[in-house]
């Protein structure tokens, strides 16, 4: 009975792991495709921030050099003695080519040793403006060794508009002593409509700073971040580690995480950094991976609902037949096995000792007086006795193998594989004591209480030619039992047929 209601638990349960493990695998395919969706979506950020870092550089870069070709130039016919003695308008001409009038490129000024202009690119005579104060006059004065000087930030004194920087020479005289400088400036918003026009998404940021710090435009625009020093932010700390690279970080501005892609333009202290947020970059993941976890995620428990269903209508299915196969294997009214049953087990254990040797006892029980007690107390006390007996049989009945059985009306059958006849003898006593001690009363009955008589027939390798035969030696000794006065355990004459034998007798009290 045990392998069945093992089958009953295990069978279901193994549908509902199998459905379990399908799910974890569908889950763990969809995690890894999104992680490779993940990945995708920062190597497209990637390649589109390098390209947009790529292309703001060399424009950057070439703006700058065209301009400074233009203030060399300046520097040399300064050096000129025959371009110093044209005509102020024709020297004008001379000195400042086209780039000089170019659109976001301001003035390009001579400024002299004492820091005021005396060539002005765009008024002749030049605007009386002293500029010595300023710091791209200042390092040229200080540092002879300095080359292109790229200035902080500053609102023009010749014009009062548009915020600007300038890129600047030291004029050095013959002797070596400071002449001055020539300054060109650049308008700030060069930079800005520059980045404007780069694709950043909504969360975005671009920004061109000095190699100090010093913020010269970002994106997106806020006028009071244009000149603000960046130096001890985590941030900047990494621009100036090495010439490129990239990392999330959080901007220290608006506190934004972006991840950043930055590179120092060559032949200038200038620092270029290209971020994308992380909200822009993994927005259509995100929604891609709601959309394939909800359908997972529905798809698993969909799996797993049905499975449950199934496995219940299977665990249904296999109590049914459980229920049939105790119902056409066991007695129902005592819980033990049916004789149909028993008659089955006994075939197959006396097949075994016939082939292998060994032994085989059995054991038939009958009620004693049991007609009377029904008449008596009635049918159903009397159905409540029988269990009271099977109960009895069963609690000294418990080996793996052994059977205990109704054999039918009043009469109770018990099957002792590998049990020799002491052996069985005594489990026969230890069930007719176990009755008698219940106790249960029976004035019909010689003893007052009901009792039980006990045959026992024990098979020793060929000693019976069938299961049958061991059956029939089992009656004999119950017959003696009852013969001798009932409440007793009788056995069957060791070695002899049970047609021919004789019945021993052992009184149980």
């Amino acid at each position: 009975m045990s392998e069945p209601n093992n089958m009953v638990t295990r069978r279901p349960n193994l549908i509902i792991a199998i459905s379990g493990v399908l799910a974890s695998a569908i889950l763990a395919l969809a995690v890894w495709v999104l992680a490779q969706m993940h990945d995708d979506a920062l190597r497209r950020a990637q390649d589109s921030v390098f390209n947009v870092s790529l292309l703001v550089e060399r424009d950057v870069s070439r703006n700058l050099e065209i301009y400074d070709l233009s203030i060399r130039t300046v520097i040399d016919g300064l050096k000129q003695s025959r371009v110093m003695q044209l005509d102020p308008a024709l020297r004008q001409m001379v000195l400042f080519d086209g780039s000089a009038s170019a659109k976001d490129m301001g003035s390009i000024l001579v400024i002299d040793e004492t820091g005021y202009i005396t060539i002005d690119s765009q008024s002749l005579p030049p605007r009386h403006v002293y500029l010595g104060d300023r710091d791209y006059f200042k390092v040229h004065r200080d540092s002879p060794s300095v080359g292109l000087y790229v200035s902080r930030p500053f609102m023009p004194r010749t014009t009062g508009a548009d915020m600007s920087i300038g890129l600047s020479r030291r004029i050095t005289r013959p002797d070596g002593s400071f002449g001055g400088v020539v300054v060109g400036t650049m308008r700030l918003k060069y930079f800005r409509s520059l980045f404007d026009g780069m694709n950043l998404g909504a969360g975005g940021s671009m920004a061109l700073m000095l190699s100090d710090g010093t913020m010269l435009m970002r994106r997106p625009y806020d006028p009071k971040t244009i000149g603000i020093n960046l130096m001890g932010t985590a941030n900047y700390s990494r621009f100036v580690q090495q010439p490129s690279g990239d990392f999330f970080g959080t901007a220290a501005i608006d506190g934004v995480e972006r991840w950043y892609a930055f590179r120092h333009i060559d032949m200038y202290p200038l620092i270029l950094d290209v971020a994308l947020s992380t909200r822009d970059i993994y927005v259509g993941w995100r929604r891609r991976a709601w959309i394939i976890g909800s359908l997972i995620g529905a798809l698993n428990l969909t799996m797993i609902a049905l499975a449950v269903l199934f496995a219940q209508q299977i665990r249904r299915r296999l109590i049914a037949e459980e229920e049939l196969r105790l119902l056409a294997s066991t007695d129902g009214l005592t819980g033990v096995d049916n004789r149909r049953t028993f008659e089955q087990s006994a075939e197959n254990e006396w097949r075994r000792v016939h082939r292998n040797g060994g032994s085989l006892s059995m054991l038939l029980i009958d009620v004693d007086s049991f007609k009377g007690f029904n008449d008596l107390y009635g049918h159903s006390a009397g159905d409540d006795a029988l269990i009271t007996v099977a109960r009895c049989i069963t609690q000294n009945v418990q080996r793996p193998g052994d059977t205990a059985a109704r054999y039918g009306g009043e009469e109770f059958a018990v099957l002792l594989p590998d049990t020799d006849q002491a052996g069985a003898m005594s489990i026969g006593e230890k069930i007719r004591a176990a009755v008698e001690a219940i106790g249960l009363g029976h004035v019909a009955s010689s003893h007052h209480v009901l009792t039980v008589s006990i045959g026992v027939a024990t098979m020793q390798g060929e000693a019976f030619t069938s299961s049958r035969a061991l059956v029939d030696a089992a009656d004999q000794a119950l017959y003696a039992a009852k013969d001798a006065g009932r409440n007793r355990v009788s056995s069957y004459g060791p070695g002899v047929p049970a047609a021919e034998g004789s019945a021993t007798t052992v009184v149980g009290r």
